[in-house]
C-alpha cells in the first residue's frame, strides 16, 4: 500500500494475525484478542509467537497498560493524561487495534469540533430531497463503535467546548444516541468503549467537569525520567520512520545519547549529575520531540551532507524544534551550551561548535 502513515492494523497486521491464532484465553465480547494477548501486543514478547516476533510498541509501566485494557474489558471509558509528547495517543491507537481490529474511529477533539462529530449528522442533499432517513444519517465514528462494539478514540478531550463534552456524558451514561428526527434510539453492543486523550498542559483550556471525569477510568501516562529507556524509544521510533520514508543510515549511538540527554536535562532542569542547574525552555521537549529532531538530522544529512548524521544535522534540527517557541527558548539554549555542552568531551565538542555556529 502507498498510504503515508499505516494504521497499526495494518503495519503490525501480521504480529496481530499470530496473536490472534495463537490465543486460547478468553476473551471478552467482541475483542479479537484476550486480555493477556492484548498487553503482549502493546509490551511486546522475548521469543516469537507463531514464528513471528512481536514488537514492543510501548515503552513503559507494565501495570499501567495492564489497567487500561482491565478498564476497557470492563466496558469503562478509559482517559490517558500526560504531557504533550508522551505516547498517549500511540498508546490508544495501539490498544484499539489489538482490541476491536481498528483504530481509525477517531475523532479528533479541537475548539470547532461539534456534537455532530461525537453523535450524527447528515447529508444534506439526501435530507432535502427525501427528508429525515437513515440513508440520509452520517454516523459519527462514535456511533459507528456503538453499532459495531468497537473502540472509539477521541483525542485531545479538553480542547473541545463544554457543549460537546456534555454530549459525552450522555452517551457515557446511557451508552445510546437518540435520533428524534428518525425517531429511533442508537444502542451500544457489548465491547463499545472509548479511549480519550488529554494534555495535561491543556488544563483550564476546557476544564473537564466532575460529571464527565467520573466516566472515564484515569491513566496517566508519564514521562519518560531513565535515560536508557528514553534511547530505546527514541531509536526504535527512528529507525521506524528512516524505513517508511527511506532515509539512510542510522545516527551513530554517541549522538542519540547526546541528543536525549539533552532533552531530560532541559526538560528537568539540571544536568543528570544534578551538579549544575539549568533554565527551561517554555516548549515541550517530550519524547516524540526528539525522535522527531532525529530523524530531521538523518534528512538534513542524506540531503544536504554526505550521509552519515552528525553535531551539525542534530544541532541544526534542535535549533529548528525550540525556534517554534521564539527567542526565549534559543537563549535557553545558549546558556546550556556554554554552562553545560561547553565542558563535555567527545561528540559534545561537535554538537557545541555546530549548535553555536547555528545560532550565531
Amino acid at each position: 500500500m502507498s498510504e503515508l502513515r499505516l494504521p497499526a492494523e495494518l503495519k503490525f497486521a501480521a504480529e496481530l494475525a499470530a496473536l490472534e491464532a495463537t490465543d486460547d484465553a478468553l476473551r471478552p465480547p467482541q475483542w479479537r484478542l484476550s486480555p493477556k494477548a492484548v498487553e503482549t501486543y502493546v509490551m511486546g514478547s522475548a521469543r516469537p509467537i507463531g514464528g513471528v516476533a512481536i514488537t514492543p510498541k510501548y515503552y513503559g509501566d507494565r501495570a499501567l497498560v495492564q489497567v487500561a485494557i482491565a478498564t476497557l474489558a470492563s466496558d469503562r471509558a478509559l482517559m490517558l493524561a500526560g504531557e504533550p509528547g508522551t505516547a498517549k495517543s500511540w498508546l490508544s491507537e495501539h490498544l484499539s487495534a489489538a482490541i476491536c481490529g481498528t483504530s481509525l474511529l477517531t475523532v479528533q477533539g479541537t475548539a470547532g469540533t461539534s456534537e455532530d462529530h461525537l453523535k450524527y449528522g447528515w447529508n444534506y442533499a439526501l435530507l432535502i430531497a427525501e427528508g429525515p432517513s437513515e440513508r440520509a444519517l452520517v454516523p459519527s465514528p462514535v456511533m459507528r463503535a456503538m453499532r459495531q462494539g468497537k473502540i472509539a478514540r477521541v483525542e485531545e478531550i479538553t480542547r473541545t467546548s463544554p457543549e460537546v463534552q456534555d454530549a459525552l456524558i450522555s452517551i457515557l451514561s446511557e451508552k445510546q444516541i437518540a435520533v428524534p428526527e428518525l425517531n429511533e434510539t442508537v444502542s451500544a453492543q457489548r465491547g463499545f468503549s472509548i479511549i480519550a486523550t488529554a494534555n495535561t498542559r491543556d488544563r483550564g483550556v476546557n476544564e473537564m467537569s466532575a460529571a464527565l471525569k467520573r466516566r472515564f477510568n484515569f491513566v496517566t501516562v508519564p514521562v519518560v525520567d531513565d535515560l536508557d529507556q528514553e534511547i530505546r524509544i527514541v531509536q526504535q521510533r527512528e529507525a521506524q520512520l528512516r524505513s517508511d520514508y527511506q532515509v539512510g543510515a542510522p545516527p551513530p549511538e554517541d549522538l542519540t545519547r547526546l541528543l536525549v540527554t539533552v532533552f531530560q536535562e532541559l526538560r528537568s532542569g539540571a544536568t543528570k549529575d544534578g551538579k549544575t542547574k539549568v533554565r527551561t525552555p517554555n516548549g515541550v521537549l517530550s519524547t516524540a520531540e526528539a525522535i522527531s529532531v532525529l530523524f530531521n538530522s538523518g534528512i538534513l544529512a542524506q540531503s544536504f551532507g554526505d550521509g552519515a548524521v552528525g553535531g551539525v544535522d542534530v544541532a541544526r534540527a534542535l535549533t529548528g524544534a525550540l525556534a517554534k517557541e521564539g527567542a526565549d527558548d534559543l537563549k535557553v539554549l545558549r546558556e546550556y551550551l556554554e554552562t553545560v555542552a561547553k565542558t563535555r568531551g567527545g561528540a559534545w565538542k561537535a554538537f557545541y561548535a555546530a549548535a553555536k555556529q547555528t545560532l550565531a
